[in-house]
């Protein structure tokens, strides 16, 4: 739609320019254009075709979402009630978890499995030095980063970690390593048993 905008007429483009993407819709979805022929009723047309098809999608998503949100409290309420986890982090660990079950034989596992468990990266000089992993379930990884970000913004006591460590001389990053380690200890340990048996 910004695109049309950008190349449509003047008087369309003034009206609509500044506008933020709601309001964009709620203006752009109530276009009664008489002429569709001309560019101007051309466009009217088309930004009001987008706009609606937007406004419904937008209906199916919020939809979708409360139904996961319900499904997700259902499955895991002792996962949904810890810090930072939402709908989103907790379906994609779920997911992570559901589809490997025969390989989650204790937190270790799961953590592997989520790409966060330690990797040496030793030198000859430098020692006991851990680097990220870049295997394991992308998604869950994913949604452990978020879960740090969240606690760092959120948590206090996240917050203070992360500065003992860096005092300690670790980096940015390999402070975050070491929070995605911990918080896939504390969700291996919050996940639903019947489907983390092997």
């Amino acid at each position: 739609m910004r695109s049309i905008i950008s190349t449509a007429p003047d008087p369309i483009r003034g009206e609509l320019r500044h506008l933020n993407v709601h309001h964009m819709l709620a203006k752009t979805s109530a276009y009664r254009p008489r002429d569709r022929r001309s560019v101007a009723g051309g466009t009217r047309f088309v930004l009001r075709t987008l706009a609606r098809r937007a406004i419904a999608l937008e209906a199916e998503v919020k939809e979708l979402d409360q139904i996961l949100k319900d499904l997700v409290a259902d499955t895991a309420p002792d996962l949904v009630a810890r810090s930072g986890l939402g709908t989103d982090t907790t379906s994609a660990l779920l997911v992570a978890a559901g589809d490997n079950p025969q390989r989650l034989r204790n937190e270790a596992t799961f953590a592997h499995l989520c790409g966060v468990a330690p990797i040496d990266a030793n030198t000859g000089k430098q020692q006991r030095r851990h680097r990220l992993n870049r295997g394991g379930d992308r998604q869950a990884n994913s949604a452990l980063w978020h879960i740090v970000i969240t606690r760092m913004v959120s948590d206090q006591r996240t917050r203070d970690y992360i500065d003992r460590r860096l005092t300690d001389g670790l980096t940015k990053k390999e402070a975050i390593r070491c929070l995605k380690r911990h918080i896939a200890r504390e969700v291996y340990h919050h996940l639903p048993r019947p489907q983390t048996a092997p």
